[in-house]
């Protein structure tokens, strides 16, 4: 079975774009393929920085033939539908059959497809693959109408058989013909050669010091880079994202390592690591003993006759001009940090957050604020939280982190050392913005918890505020992470803390920023004394009216007075406050799944009181998850969802409500005294339980029914003809729903 190679080159691809375009390469074509009949044994792709490959084995040598049946109009049918099926079909009168079916006879014509030679399949294939290649961006050259990542100058198409004789695919695209040849190593290659399949194409490049695989190219880069390091006694910093993009820009890479000027090394290693990563490409090498980043290791496209030398000392040349912006960034940021960097919290003031949500300066002062709220929670200082999140933002003013937005936290921590602030105030400028992903660490130290999840919840109050939500795939404000960081700080760290109560007080602040135009300079005051109460009692029902009612003027109207700032402050903020509390119930329903709960078990929990306390909610699904995984567990749902069942099918059919309290001496069968007995005794069990949140035991107290249920329903008819007793009855089935609606409510466990 013959085997093709195909290879695509041309100027230097991306090295951001080369992985997807392999893979999007080697899915188009074996698609293609195979939808047109070729099957294949196996499949490979590769790039480097001017060629994508294709290698595939077992390809038959044409495509089969296909019988096709094709059902058309009944015999009685007007004579131009049957041309048209005719047409359509590609036979005549003649070729067709006569089937009779349930509504007449039907005409049926079977169309045969010869089977077609790979050679041509391919072709057609390739031609339609390189003109609808999806790069990201694409470009035109010359006269032609070909689009591609960089100008294409060959095609490389060449099926070999089992005898080992080549041939090339015969294609032609916008004046490329395909044929058998390529080129190695633009500056040490030796021209074009012939090919004549995979293992003789791949030997030949490296011949021409091209290494066609780039895990190879990357693990030969990181062997020769650590080799160096541990020459000189040093380490290289480990970075797998700058590793990958490099074996993208090089067909034979030989690393260099060079020295960092003596006047750079006082720089915090992580400007040094930064600079030279996104400026120069460089990976960093450190002094296992100090920890300083004093070398560099750059990786080269070609091998020199001085061994690099001449590379190195250009490369050096211009790190030394990188490092010396970096430096003297660093040094007048210094100047400011050590005078307390009140310059940069005063810039803030003309920097814009988001426009509807104003100034970085007014979101500080929000997530001042709410840190000092949340900071007794969880044991805090509050005045370090106050102060912490003060400076926690200041750095974004500074010219470090306008040059390298990616140190920004770092450079703040950095900064507030400098101006000799308390350290747990300099970790929490570093930490707030923490955790970055799923994999990144929680903050840990109080202050810093305090200020991270200010900043969270200032953030998606905000955007709750101006309807501004996650929809489908876009997330342009990483809300979606700012909730996940939320859940992550709040679980992580063994917190109970009550997301309502800080919700509701944000979204108000934020309701009272967006609409300080409606309100006089007197008016701001008294909201700030409404915000203070609200932000104690909570924003829902009695409490918010009674501080509406505390604004009565004299004459008895409202000091805010009808479609005012606070009365529709008063309307909105419970609305945006559940939505958001659901917002959080799906973020927190992935990373429990992501843990093994099942959703039904979350959803299960969610329903029941105390749902913005995250650590409660993870507390009862776990619990429920291990009692559903007993027989017990799992016998006890049929028999609540039985009970449930026929309890509502009968208020449904009567019309009334079956929940006045059942009694006992209605009761006939053994089996119904003893369920009411153990009903007594789970009811107290799992109020005692719940009330100690040992959720394991209310779990087991209401697993305990499962037996006395099912010999209920083994015993008893529900709808009998005595009324009392089917009254008492469904009463019962009353009691059986709300005792274990108080553990978990089963009505969302499926199966």
């Amino acid at each position: 079975m013959p085997d093709l190679l195909i290879e695509l080159f041309s100027e230097e691809i991306p090295a951001r774009m080369q992985r997807r375009a392999a893979d999007d390469l080697k899915a188009k074509m074996t698609d293609g393929l195979v939808e047109a009949g070729l099957t294949y044994a196996g499949a490979a792709a590769f790039s480097t920085p001017r060629r994508l490959a294709l290698a595939l084995e077992g390809l038959p040598a044409e495509s089969p033939t296909v019988v096709e049946e094709r059902k058309g109009p009944r015999v009685d049918a007007p004579e131009k539908a049957l041309e048209g099926f005719l047409r359509g079909a590609g036979v005549s009168k003649d070729e067709l059959e006569i089937r009779d079916e349930k509504k007449g006879q039907v005409y049926f014509a079977k169309i045969t497809k010869p089977g077609r030679p790979a050679e041509a399949i391919v072709a057609e294939v390739l031609e339609g693959v390189i003109r609808n290649f999806p790069w990201p961006k694409a470009m035109r050259w010359g006269a032609g109408t070909l689009r591609w990542v960089r100008p294409l100058h060959s095609i490389l198409c060449v099926m070999t058989d089992e005898a080992g004789e080549a041939s090339v695919v015969d294609l032609e695209i916008d004046g490329i013909r395909a044929g058998n040849t390529t080129q190695g190593h633009r500056f040490m290659g030796q021209g074009r050669f012939a090919v004549t399949g995979f293992e003789d194409y791949a030997a030949k490049l490296k011949r021409d010091k091209v290494l066609l695989d780039p895990e190879e190219r990357a693990n030969h880069i990181w062997q020769e880079a650590t080799n160096l390091a541990f020459a000189g006694g040093f380490e290289v910093v480990e970075d797998k994202g700058l590793l990958a993009e490099v074996a993208g820009l090089v067909e034979w890479p030989v690393a260099l390592m060079g020295e960092i000027g003596e006047e750079f090394l006082g720089l915090p290693p992580e400007v040094l690591q930064t600079s030279m990563k996104e400026h120069q490409k460089f990976f960093s090498v450190k002094n296992p003993k100090s920890g300083r980043i004093e070398r560099f290791i750059t990786v080269a496209n070609v091998e020199t006759e001085d061994h690099g030398a001449t590379i190195l000392a250009g490369n050096q040349k211009v790190l030394a001009a990188r490092l010396s912006d970096a430096k003297f960034f660093w040094e007048n940021d210094l100047r400011v940090a050590k005078d307390g960097m009140g310059a940069w919290i005063e810039q803030l003031e003309h920097v814009t957050f988001e426009r509807q949500l104003g100034t970085q300066a007014a979101r500080i002062a929000r997530i001042r604020a709410l840190a000092k709220e949340i900071a007794p929670v969880v044991g805090a200082d509050v005045a370090l939280a106050d102060e912490a999140a003060r400076v926690a933002k200041a750095d974004l003013s500074s010219e470090m982190v306008y040059e390298f937005p990616e140190l920004q936290g770092l450079m703040g921590r950095y900064y507030a050392e400098a101006a000799g602030l308390p350290e747990d105030v300099a970790a929490a400028c570093e930490a707030h913005y923490s955790p970055l992903g799923p994999s990144d660490e929680v903050p840990t130290r109080l202050v810093s918890v305090s200020v991270a999840l200010a900043d969270k919840l200032d953030t998606l109050t905000g955007f709750w505020a101006i309807d501004q939500k996650p929809t489908g795939s876009k997330d342009p404000f990483a809300l979606r992470r700012a909730a996940l960081g939320v859940i992550r700080i709040v679980l992580d760290n063994g917190y109970r803390i009550k997301l309502d109560r800080f919700i509701d007080g944000q979204l108000l602040r934020h309701k009272i920023g967006l609409n300080t135009t409606k309100a006089s300079e007197g008016e701001i005051d008294t909201l700030e004394e409404v915000l203070e109460e609200v932000a104690d009692h909570g924003v829902f029902g009695a409490a918010f009216q009674a501080v509406l009612d505390r604004l009565k003027d004299r004459d008895g109207a409202p000091e805010t007075g009808d479609g005012s700032l606070l009365r529709t402050v008063g309307d909105a903020v419970p609305d945006l406050s559940t939505d958001l509390l659901a917002f959080f119930h799906d973020r927190l329903k992935v990373y429990l799944r992501d843990q093994g709960i099942r959703h039904d078990v979350i959803d299960a929990c969610l329903e029941l009181d105390g749902g913005d306390d995250l650590a409660l909610i993870v507390a009862r699904a776990r619990a429920l998850q291990e009692v559903l995984a007993t027989e017990e567990g799992e016998n006890l749902v049929q028999g609540f969802k039985r009970a449930n069942n026929i309890l509502r099918q009968a208020e449904e059919k009567d019309g009334v409500e079956y929940s006045f309290g059942a009694d006992v001496k209605f009761a006939e069968a053994p089996e119904e005294k003893a369920l009411f007995a153990a009903l007594d005794r789970a009811e107290r069990a799992i109020a005692k339980a719940t009330a100690d949140e040992d959720f394991g035991a209310a779990m087991a107290a209401m697993a305990g029914l499962r037996a006395p249920i099912d010999a209920f329903f083994e015993a008893v008819q529900i709808n009998t003809d005595k009324e009392i007793v089917r009254r008492n009855r469904l009463n019962l089935l009353n009691r059986i729903r709300v005792i274990c609606l108080q553990a978990a409510d089963l009505t969302r466990i499926e199966g």
